[in-house]
């Protein structure tokens, strides 16, 4: 399979666009929701440009001998989200939308606060058909679309300097 090696630098890039389509559409999000693990830096960054707090919600797709769940599991959820979510604009962090399931999910288990209005902004948005959808008119902000390819974050490596070679390599 292709891969797409991703630096840091472009990381950061991507947040930036996203927080400029954001603002572009007039909307400002009264909290972020990041969905761990990928969404962690991506909703970090994007509140250097956004300045709202960043909640975190933990979901697992598959386990540690790679088995995929067929419904994302929650490992971690946030405290008192009633009282967190109620009425308030709500944008969801992650760092790709390849098959939706994980997305979709936690939409689906979001709405049930009662939240104002919910977006999803991923980093890179596969092309491909999706396994889940979201319900109609949810607005979505994805900084590169890209083809079905093998994505290698720069939190995933364990040698930076070797996976930034890869990424200079394969441009």
């Amino acid at each position: 399979m292709n891969k797409l090696v991703v630096t840091y630098d472009e990381v950061h890039k991507a947040c930036e666009n996203l927080a400029k389509q954001i603002s572009d559409d007039g909307w400002s999000p009264d909290i972020l929701v990041a969905i761990a693990s990928g969404g962690f830096i991506p909703a970090r960054i994007l509140k250097t440009y956004i300045k709202k707090p960043v909640y975190v919600v933990g979901l697992q797709r598959y386990d540690e001998d790679h088995a995929l769940h067929p419904v994302p599991l929650k490992i971690q959820w946030i405290d008192e989200v009633e009282k967190k979510l109620r009425g308030k604009k709500i944008l969801i962090v992650d760092e790709v939308d390849d098959t939706r399931v994980t997305l979709s999910y936690c939409v689906a288990e979001l709405s049930y606060h009662g939240p104002a209005e919910m977006r999803v902004a991923v980093l890179h948005q596969k092309n491909k058909p999706k396994e889940a959808s979201f319900p109609a008119g949810l607005v979505t902000y994805q900084a590169v679309e890209i083809e079905d390819l093998w994505i290698k974050y720069p939190w995933d490596a364990l040698d930076i300097e070797a996976h930034n070679q890869e990424a200079l390599s394969l441009k």
